[in-house]
């Protein structure tokens, strides 16, 4: 695999394929999207994200379809997210026989959107490993009151992700919160968790930092043959 792209280290089954684009791949959207598509068995579905729930069976569409996570069980299939401070969240079943990519900012957490992806794959939640890409860590990430309340809202424990910072503001923690809404449906074996895209400047966007365009891609499928 190329060195400017992240290869998920988790223990994903045989035929299970996952990976991130970078800073150093380029933006997907613009002079980086033919070498990351190179790097796939297929033309990636590409979504119309709105930081919501919405969740597509990736072997069912061609063309973006609005939604923020996309799941599927073809092979050759690659289910695709793109980020620059969101987390994306990938989903593989132990048995090999599903994938899901989940696009997961404040928004889509407190909403739902992990929980309407496992719903959607249709497989027990304990078969399933959880991989946590790069998003902006909890030292560069102050929000105000309004994303604390919508956390909180949906369970008061998520209080342990919140560091406050000044009055009204806190520091979240997408990889403290993001493990809780996993095991909120069952799913315990949850790796990765230790990028930051704010201060790691020379490999990942920001758009917080940069407040620009540019994303990165979270990719994954299931292999059409056996490695």
């Amino acid at each position: 695999m190329a060195p400017e792209v992240i290869v998920p280290d988790w223990p994903a089954p045989p035929g299970v394929r996952a990976l991130v684009s970078t800073r150093l791949t380029g933006d997907v959207r613009r002079e980086g999207a033919a070498k990351f598509r190179a790097l796939l068995p297929a033309e990636p579905r590409w979504l119309k994200q709105v930081h919501g729930v919405g969740v597509v069976d990736a072997s069912r569409f061609a063309g973006p379809v609005e939604a923020d996570a996309a799941f599927t069980k073809g092979k050759g299939v690659v289910c695709t997210v793109m980020v620059a401070d969101c987390m994306p969240v990938l989903l593989a079943d132990e048995k090999g026989e599903a994938v899901a990519a989940a696009h997961a900012g404040w928004r889509g957490l407190s909403a739902g959107v992990i929980e309407a992806t496992v719903a959607a794959m249709g497989v027990p939640a304990q078969r399933l490993l959880a991989w946590l890409g790069p998003a902006i860590g909890p030292k560069a990430y102050e929000v105000g009151a309004e994303v604390r309340e919508a956390f909180l809202a949906k369970d008061a424990r998520a209080e342990f992700a919140f560091a406050p910072t000044r009055p009204g503001h806190w520091n979240l923690d997408l990889y403290a919160v993001a493990p809780q809404r996993l095991a909120s449906v069952g799913i315990t074996r949850v790796t990765g968790g230790d990028f930051c895209t704010h201060t790691e400047k020379e490999r990942f966007f920001s758009y917080r930092r940069d407040k620009a365009m540019q994303r990165m891609a979270a990719a994954i499928w299931l292999q059409s043959s056996p490695p």
